[in-house]
């Protein structure tokens, strides 16, 4: 596979990986003295992929989060939701195409899918406003959490944006409202839900489809009130606006500290009874692999939808199901005297 994009410390990881090519192709060709040399590169190849992914710090976590060849929301629609009908508009201003909403089948289960989806190229990415919603886009996303209660459909919830648009058309129609709203929408709704943070979750944009029964992160996943870049420009202001290299050096140490102090790795939120499960993801990350990592996702919402649909249809049924969801939140956090 062809990256879009190569990150700095996966450099070493794709030299190998090209050189293993090239000798493999050669010995293919004819070339046997260099047999011995493809088995050494690849112990080699192996070697350095565990020392480079086993210490990733909280700031390449982010840039992984980030990274353009992730699986986005319909890539992992079209591997495991089978007859997904998109469905499109709030029924009050238009349609936004920042998310992705509609039903379908995950293991012939009727479900109501919601996500978030970035553009893999820059006209789709233009289309989708790089994955942050407008106001339309929640009340969309409202619309049909509602539609899934109606129905009695288990909804699931994908997790990749930076943030809802901040721009001045968002807030003359109402952003505030409109995520505020879809969190008095979710914390209420009378069915299971599963949100699923796949790539990078910022913001109240991303809170707004964070109200959950299990909140689910990928491994390189991340999860925060603010970018760490943002964090940065406003504790740190004056070293990360100015234009002179040490100026932008320093911007960048200040954002890797900021990642580091906001806690935001799936591993962080793990410890801290926020994420409720990690997913693996192929070595390297899920944008190597989108198979495996449809493979391992499936598995994931599997495993957590048979366990909260036997709870809905428990005994206290889902009463018992909102109880649950409040007191989850409720715990959240702790106040050291």
């Amino acid at each position: 596979m062809s990256w879009t994009q190569v990150l700095d410390f996966e450099k070493p990881i794709v030299e190998l990986e090209e050189q293993l090519e090239r000798t493999r192709v050669l010995v293919e060709s004819g070339e046997l003295s260099l047999a011995g040399d493809v088995e050494k590169l690849e112990k080699k190849l192996d070697k350095t992929r565990t020392e480079v992914y086993k210490n990733l710090t909280a700031y390449q976590r982010v840039r992984l989060s980030r990274h353009f060849d992730r699986p986005f929301t319909f890539d992992y629609i079209n591997r495991f939701i089978t007859g997904f009908t998109e469905l499109h508009g709030d029924r009050l201003f238009g349609e936004d195409a920042a998310i992705v909403a509609g039903i379908g089948k995950f293991r012939n289960q009727p479900i109501a899918v919601i996500g978030h989806q970035r553009g893999r190229t820059t006209e789709e990415r233009i289309q989708r406003n790089f994955g942050m919603p407008n106001p339309e886009g929640y009340r969309k996303a409202q619309r049909i959490s509602k539609m899934a209660e109606r129905f009695e459909l288990p909804l699931l919830l994908f997790i990749d944006t930076q943030g809802a648009f901040p721009g001045l058309e968002g807030e003359e129609r109402g952003q505030a409202e409109a995520i505020a709203n879809s969190l008095i929408v979710l914390s209420g709704l009378r069915t299971p839900i599963i949100s699923i943070v796949i790539g990078e979750g910022g913001s109240g944009g991303a809170l707004a489809l964070g109200i959950c029964d299990r909140l689910l992160m990928l491994e390189n996943s991340t999860y925060s009130v603010i970018t760490p870049e943002g964090c940065a420009a406003i504790l740190w202001g004056k070293d990360t606006t100015t234009d002179s290299k040490d100026g932008a050096g320093k911007a960048a140490e200040n954002a890797k500290n900021a990642a580091e102090s906001l806690q935001l790795t799936a591993q962080a939120l793990s410890n801290f009874a926020i994420a409720d499960e990690i997913i693996k993801e192929p070595t390297g990350g899920a944008h190597r692999d989108h198979a495996l990592a449809a493979e391992l996702v499936e598995a994931a919402i599997g495993r957590q939808l048979s366990a909260l649909t036997a709870l809905a249809k428990g005994e206290l049924g889902k009463d018992e199901l909102l109880k649950q969801r409040y007191q989850k939140f409720r715990n959240i956090g702790s106040l050291n005297n």
